[in-house]
């Protein structure tokens, strides 16, 4: 009868900590200060006004000049230039770096060393040297045989005939550009889980069908963000290629401020275009990972478009607006 009557007991009143506290007044919840951080804030504000004021105020930035540079047609013949010799050097850069990181995993040592010597050589060197040999590959042969090894030459070019400065440039960003990206795939490819490669060679799939169709794809999520921090520093290295008097954006403003003496109107051209560029490749890089991320994530986070829509119309993002 005792335990059937204890449970109504307890039911009856309140819990103890209840009854001791119903007669002290309700905490009041105060959140924490952070001094410093306003500061700080205050302090990056100021700074941010003050480059402001002088960017619009200075007259040593010269806006005027700027502005009717800004569209010119040999700048803008330059920035094509520009693009071309980024988006070539990329294309064969990664096709290169992505055998060159297939050697250095595969078990055959010839090839393994030989990966790995290239990467060690083409990121020792500086771009500009390279650029610089490439562009002098005349002096040391002066003509180039195709033909059997060792043996008898079959077609015969003039060295200085087959490589222009343009393909000394191409040909000296793609090799270097080949070393980074080696190791950026090669990174993404062991990050990829084991296991699924042993699955794979169990149900019978070819190796390069699973380098192909398995490893790569997955190994993209890895890959992406260093690729295309590689690519934003490939945009910017092109300005080297100045020395081989190649018309790109940096040589043009260059040949310009040298007749007119606007140096530094002339060199926040260059500057501003090298900045739409990046901000550019961001955006893409942004929806490229989007787009090889549907195979981790459940729900794609929202785009920059469909937060501005839901900003400006008030409505709020769930989880089913981002896929």
């Amino acid at each position: 009868m005792s335990l059937l009557s204890s449970p109504s007991r307890e039911s009856a009143g309140p819990p103890q900590d209840e009854a001791a506290g119903a007669g002290q007044p309700a905490l009041t919840v105060v959140p924490a200060r952070h001094p410093w951080r306003w500061v700080a804030t205050a302090a990056a504000a100021v700074l941010a006004a003050q480059f402001a004021h002088g960017l619009a105020t200075n007259p040593g930035w010269d806006w005027p000049t700027f502005a009717g540079y800004f569209f010119e047609k040999s700048v803008m013949q330059a920035l094509l230039v520009t693009l071309q010799l980024t988006f070539a050097g990329a294309a064969l850069g990664f096709l290169g770096g992505i055998v060159l990181a297939a050697m250095r995993l595969s078990k055959n040592p010839v090839l393994q060393a030989f990966s790995w010597t290239f990467v060690w050589v083409f990121r020792s060197v500086p771009l500009i040297v390279q650029l610089l040999f490439w562009a002098n590959l005349g002096y040391l042969y002066d003509r180039l045989q195709f033909g059997v090894p060792f043996g008898p030459g079959f077609v015969e070019v003039e060295t200085v005939h087959l490589i222009s400065s343009m393909g000394a440039a191409l040909l000296g960003l793609a090799l270097h550009e080949s070393a980074y990206a080696a190791e950026i795939v090669r990174a993404g490819i062991i990050s990829v889980d084991q296991g699924q490669l042993e699955a794979a060679a169990a149900l019978g799939i070819p190796r390069g069908r699973q380098f192909r169709r398995l490893l790569l794809p997955q190994a993209m999520r890895a890959i992406l963000p260093s690729a295309a921090n590689e690519l934003v520093n490939l945009l910017k290295s092109t300005s080297v290629v100045y020395v081989l008097a190649i018309g790109e954006l940096f040589y043009q403003v260059q040949v310009v401020y040298g007749r007119n003496g606007r140096v530094v109107a002339l060199l926040m051209v260059a500057t501003v275009w090298y900045v739409i560029l990046t901000a550019l490749l961001s955006v893409l890089q942004y929806y490229v990972e989007r787009h090889f991320a549907r195979g981790a994530l459940r729900v794609l986070p929202p785009t920059p478009l469909q937060r501005l829509r839901a900003a400006v119309g008030g409505v709020r993002l769930d989880s089913g607006a981002s896929r």
